[in-house]
């Protein structure tokens, strides 16, 4: 359920460059589209984004535009062949992506991005960073969580809630059990999991657990409300926990309960289900193939997700009327995307500072 930003939101103030941000040189000559290279860009840092709300700079930030401000993301990359135009710093050689909501947008996106000979990203670290939703049994909105597994919530069956057995605890099940009772273990190859490099995710953990996050007013009452998680209540803070990817924007307690089971089920119990988004599954594929060609490097891919909205509502609130009320805004909206930004940041610094050390060998 990473959420898709729709209806009225929430005003933000546009961000104030940071001393990342430098008058832009002459952008360096571009190959032509989809031909042969000689001069491929050199590519440190992929940055991947999933949607901005309206304009790239100047408005209401979505998960791109602090990114494209700060970072100084000013050579316009033109992506005709995905959703959004790519945008690249020839100095520090970040590439910022916006690839569109959805898995199939993403694996799209990430896939003409990993062919484009205009790009060389043999030796690329990729930070996927988005909002999402937060499960307020582990954590607060504004939170941010570096992800060890993503599971896949789309590849199942599934039967009406209004139809399933007295029994079943949820009317989805995997493709390969016979009903969400069936014990039998999860397959290896169907594409419901896929395992981030644990030692990169650690580190980058260990790295930024004592980033300052964003708190305010707003988002401490809607924490309040929720008496009966302890963690929701905390003010934001960073953790690892793992995500739940699909595609429907579900809400409430008992789809909530489903990516728990889910999560347990896939991971065997190694997992747990801290965020819920749409993308990582298709992102996720695609590096996984492109790497087998070379092309790019499965081993340094890192996943950040801050909560912009809870995935169940607090005690004495319907789903229905949360969710609704959610998508007029969502609570943590302005937080999360502060809060992408300086976790994933401390990341970006630290492997382009020392990129002597990390071009060949990745952090543990």
């Amino acid at each position: 359920m990473r959420p898709f930003v729709t209806g009225l939101l929430l005003a933000a103030a546009a961000p104030a460059l940071s001393a990342h941000a430098a008058p832009a040189p002459p952008p360096a000559p571009l190959c032509a589209i989809a031909a042969p290279c000689a001069k491929p860009l050199p590519v440190r840092m992929v940055v991947v984004t999933m949607f901005e709300i309206g304009k790239d700079e100047g408005d209401t930030a979505g998960e791109f535009q602090l990114w494209k401000t700060r970072r100084n993301l000013y050579q316009r990359i033109p992506f005709p062949h995905g959703y959004h135009d790519l945008y690249y710093n020839p100095e520090t050689q970040i590439l910022g992506v916006v690839t569109g909501v959805g898995s199939v947008r993403a694996a799209s996106a990430i896939t003409a991005i990993g062919l484009d000979t205009r790009l060389d990203l043999s030796h690329a670290y990729w930070l996927v960073a988005g909002i999402a939703g937060i499960d307020p049994e582990d954590a607060s909105i504004g939170s941010a969580a570096w992800a060890r597994y993503v599971v896949d919530g789309d590849l199942a069956h599934e039967i009406d809630a209004r139809e399933i057995p007295a029994d079943w605890k949820s009317g989805y099940f995997p493709l390969d059990r016979q009903g969400p009772n069936d014990p039998a273990p999860p397959r290896q190859d169907g594409g419901e999991i896929f395992a981030l490099n644990p030692r990169l995710t650690e580190w980058a953990y260990r790295l930024t657990r004592d980033t300052a996050l964003p708190d305010d007013p707003g988002i401490a009452r809607e924490r309040a409300r929720y008496t009966d998680h302890p963690n929701a209540r905390k003010p934001p803070f960073v953790l690892i926990g793992d995500q739940f990817s699909a595609m429907t924007f579900w809400h409430g307690s008992l789809l909530n309960r489903w990516a728990n089971d889910h999560m347990r089920y896939f991971t065997q119990g190694k997992g747990s289900f801290v965020t819920s988004a749409m993308e990582e599954t298709g992102t996720l594929q695609a590096i996984d193939y492109l790497s087998k060609i070379g092309r790019v490097d499965k081993d340094r891919v890192l996943v950040l997700r801050t909560g912009s909205n809870y995935t169940l509502p607090p005690p004495g609130v319907t789903a229905a009327d949360y969710l609704l009320r959610e998508n007029e805004g969502y609570a943590g909206l302005n937080a999360s995307v502060e809060s992408l930004y300086r976790v994933g940041n401390r990341v970006v610094d630290e492997l382009l500072t020392h990129w002597d050390r990390y071009r060949t060998t990745p952090p543990q």
